[in-house]
């Protein structure tokens, strides 16, 4: 049986067990052990695979940062006034967490004590500079409000969107399908820009 559940094993999906082990365990309290039992397979299938659970967390968060980052290459991230392209990539972002759920979740609760979490933070620190950037931008192109201070504003946007990670569930509460990702980032829109853009 081990044997049949070997063959079908993949890096990826070793890698979404993983994710799910270390989101739960916390990825200081997973050993390789609890990869192998949750994973049903034994230690040396999974070094078949990967050098060990550090690469496994390296996996899963460069995923997450690269579907981030790409948002940052997509034209209507590049082209037209810095309000519309900000307000692209807060929605982008929005859809990005709900699709990569658990990868972006496993991204956020990182706290830096490998070189790989350090790596993710300021890989992650880059990604906030780039749309604190696209703020300020907005804010000198005269679409921001003046009574907004836009460090601050930042920082309540990351808030709303990270928060989603804590409360979102595919199925829903109730086992039926929940919010859409365009449902919600529509949601997310509003609420930041009604509040942020000035009024016509």
């Amino acid at each position: 049986m081990t044997t049949a559940r070997r063959d079908t094993y993949t890096p990826e999906t070793l890698l979404s067990v993983a994710v799910q082990v270390f989101i739960e365990r916390g990825y200081d309290g997973t050993s390789m052990e609890h990869l192998s039992k949750a994973a049903g397979i034994s230690k040396s299938s999974i070094y078949h695979h990967v050098t060990g659970k550090e690469e496994l967390l390296r996996r899963a968060v460069s995923r997450a940062l690269d579907e981030l980052f790409g948002i940052l290459d997509e034209e209507h991230a590049r082209v037209g006034p810095a309000a519309g392209r900000l307000e692209y990539v807060v929605r982008r972002m929005v859809e990005v967490l709900m699709a990569e759920l658990p990868y972006v979740t496993l991204l956020l609760r990182v706290r830096g004590n490998t070189d790989t979490e350090r790596w993710a933070l300021e890989r992650r620190r880059e990604f906030d500079h780039r749309v604190a950037a696209l703020l300020k931008a907005a804010a000198a192109e005269g679409d921001v409000r003046e009574d907004v201070e836009v460090r601050l504003a930042t920082r309540l946007v990351f808030g709303m969107i990270n928060s989603i990670v804590e409360w979102y569930r595919p199925e829903g509460p109730d086992g039926r399908a929940g919010a859409g990702e365009r449902e919600v980032a529509d949601a997310v829109a509003r609420l930041v820009f009604g509040g942020l853009r000035k009024a016509s």
